[in-house]
């Protein structure tokens, strides 16, 4: 209990830190408040975000194209992550294949995505699937191949089938693994929908950011970085509670 209390100190003082840095900053003789404007204006803005509706609209787009591009990743992810991983032969094949193509910056593909499917929510939710998705593939692609053997072999010798092997066996063994694929590609499936919505979008909080810094509104910009950067927490908090507790129920 103390050492969970002493990291949680230290990451507190080390936002005091930043907030103090910042204060100082932005003193008068400091940086100019329109490249970095003052703590209290931009909290004053981001409570006026939660207050009020303005920014709940664009919410809801981000929203959609997240949990969307989740969804795909996820259900193409882990299905041909396990149909990979039932052969040592595919294994061999697409390990190494997929690991390649996730070495390759995905929003390099951004502008095809965007010729293909326009300015929309589309473009979003296909740069979203396709870097969530490969985390997804190569985790349960791992969980799975590496389930013991000594599991299988016993559960074939108590005449289980192939569905029973997989959801009694195989799974619960790979499932943190999995899990933690899916938690990766969770946030990063968030993450490049903020960037693209920075690019080029129609709605969505990036959008809402870069018209904000269009018309030199720093403050309020500040602000909504502020609820994007808080959201990415939450996000993140929430999915690794939920991976711990699904580590320890593992067997």
């Amino acid at each position: 209990m103390s050492a969970r209390l002493a990291q949680r100190l230290i990451q507190l003082g080390i936002l005091i830190a930043v907030l103090l840095i910042w204060y100082e900053a932005t003193l008068p003789g400091g940086i100019n408040p329109l490249l970095l404007p003052p703590p209290v204006p931009v909290f004053s803005d981001f409570w006026g975000l939660l207050t009020h509706d303005a920014i709940w609209p664009d919410l809801f787009v981000t929203v959609q194209e997240w949990v969307w591009a989740f969804v795909i990743a996820a259900t193409f992810g882990c299905s041909i992550g396990y149909l990979v991983s039932r052969r040592a032969y595919t294994v061999r094949v697409f390990d190494p294949l997929f690991s390649g193509l996730y070495s390759i910056p995905a929003i390099l593909l951004y502008p095809l995505y965007l010729l293909f499917f326009g300015l929309g929510m589309g473009s979003k939710i296909a740069i979203g699937t396709t870097i969530a998705f490969f985390p997804i593939a190569l985790n349960t692609i791992a969980g799975l191949s590496y389930v013991d053997k000594s599991y299988v072999t016993a559960a074939r010798s108590m005449g289980a089938s192939d569905l029973q092997l997989f959801w009694s066996v195989m799974l619960p063994a790979a499932f943190p693994v999995v899990l933690t694929g899916l938690r990766l590609g969770c946030i990063f499936a968030f993450l490049a929908i903020l960037g693209g919505e920075t690019i080029s979008s129609l709605a969505g909080l990036g959008h809402r950011i870069v018209s904000l810094a269009e018309n030199m509104e720093t403050s309020r910009m500040f602000a909504n970085i502020l609820f994007a950067v808080l959201m990415a927490f939450v996000i993140n908090g929430v999915l690794s509670f939920i991976e711990a507790r699904g580590r320890r129920g593992a067997p």
